[in-house]
Order: structure tokens, then sequence, then C-alpha cells
């Protein structure tokens, strides 16, 4: 179990104290971007620098709430040369901050294609190996994926939220299937992760942000795809919801 100290209090923040969170937030993004973009145009950046910085972005994001993070149940061994994809609920944007404190190794989100159109933020994720999927394009998107199974086989875990958006009520939502097939692609393990309460630090579509929440991170057991079919898509993706159910637990604690 790994636990981020912070205040217990659980508290609303005042006006003044969202907007300096929020600009602060943006503030912090802009320094890390910078920093992965400098390194990366003097050819100084690699994954070792990238995941410190990602982990050093997150913390500081989870300190300007006093988030109260702890993590659950049984981490896998990332590095034990399996390829592996994270599928996870997704109901704030907290949820990627928190993904990147709890989990060790390379994590990587699997990216929309307009997060890539974002100043500064776009060409840092795509400098620091952030895979995109153009979820328009459907040759695009075949593209997408076979770049981001090239990553996966380097060593790259995957992060994904099959919701495809931020849930609002912290439910689960119908699930896309492009990190299902991936991960049959690429015979990758999934892992289901649920992430609850974190909907009360900051929930989707809302700037109400409160202080002091707890959180908790809920890791599944793993599902390895090794030997699956194209046929067996509809039954992975049912054993992930059902896991990813269980993990969230009744409406009330979420």
């Amino acid at each position: 179990m790994i636990r981020l100290r912070a205040n217990p209090l659980t508290e609303s923040a005042t006006l003044l104290r969202r907007i300096a969170v929020i600009l602060g937030s943006l503030g912090l993004t802009a320094i890390y971007s910078l920093l992965v973009l400098g390194r990366a145009a003097i050819r100084r950046l690699d994954r070792r620098t990238v995941d410190a910085y990602t982990r050093g972005w997150s913390t500081t994001l989870l300190r300007m709430v006093r988030a109260n993070l702890t993590v659950r149940g049984e981490v896998p061994d990332f590095g034990d040369g399996r390829r592996y994809i994270i599928v996870s609920t997704h109901a704030s944007h907290y949820d990627i901050p928190i993904t990147f404190v709890s989990m060790p190794g390379s994590i990587r989100m699997l990216a929309k294609k307009e997060l890539f159109r974002i100043p500064l933020l776009g060409g840092a994720m795509k400098a620091a190996e952030f895979p995109s999927i153009d979820r328009h394009n459907r040759n695009r998107a075949v593209q997408d994926l076979a770049r981001a199974r090239a990553m996966m086989e380097s060593g790259i875990v995957l992060w994904a939220a099959p919701e495809g958006t931020r849930s609002s009520d912290a439910r689960l939502q119908p699930f896309k299937k492009g990190c299902f097939h991936l991960a049959l692609d690429t015979e990758a393990v999934v892992v289901p992760m649920a992430i609850r309460g974190v909907h009360h630090v900051l929930q989707a579509r809302s700037w109400k942000i409160n202080l002091g929440q707890p959180v908790e991170v809920r890791v599944g057991s793993p599902i390895d795809t090794s030997g699956m079919t194209k046929e067996q898509l509809p039954e992975l993706m049912a054993r992930v919801r059902e896991q990813m159910e269980e993990l969230l637990g009744d409406g009330e604690a979420r």
C-alpha cells in the first residue's frame, strides 16, 4: 500500500483558492512542458527523465488540492518483459496525475488527438512518447494504434480510459473498443483499475474543488490476453467491466 500524506480535513475551496489552484496547475504544466521540450531540443530527453517529470508534476498537482491518496491491491511488476495496459475509470482530470503517482514504471496516457493541439503541452506529450488516437479517422486510428503497440513493446505501460470521456457521476459509462483491440493485438496484460472519490476533488465539467479529499486507487486482477482471439473481444470487455464495477463498489462510497 502506498500513501501520499496530506491534510485529512476536507473542505470546499474558496473562489480565490480555486483560482490559485487553476492558475498554479496551468503554470506548473507549462513549466514541465518547457522542460521536456528543452531537453528534447538538445537531445537529452530519455524515458527516465520523462518519468521523473511526470511524477514531479503529478505530485505537485495533488499537493495543491491536498489529496489524501491510498493505493490498494497488488500492483504488477511492469518490468517483467510483458506488455501492459492499465484500464481505468475516468471521473476527473485528476485521474491522470493520480495514476502517475500511484503506478510504477514508464506510464504513458493513451491520449485523444485533440490534446496534441494544446500549445506547449501537445508538443511535450509528443516528445515524451504519449501515443495519440484519432477517433474520427478510422485509417488514422489504425496507424495510431500500431504506433502505440510499438511503444508498449519497447517497455512503455499504457494508461487508458475505455469510457472515452469523464463520467460526471463516477458511474461507469459505455466502453469504447480501441484499447481492448490494442490489448489483443499485442497480447498485453490488462490491469483493471478504479479510482474512488476522485470526482469529489474536481467533478467532470465543474470548477468546484474540494481540498483534503480522500482518494483510493484500487488495482484489480491482471487479465492476460495471450492466446485470446478477436472473437473474444466482448468477453474481455465484460471481464474488465465486471472487475471495475466491483472495485468501485457502491455508488455512495465513490
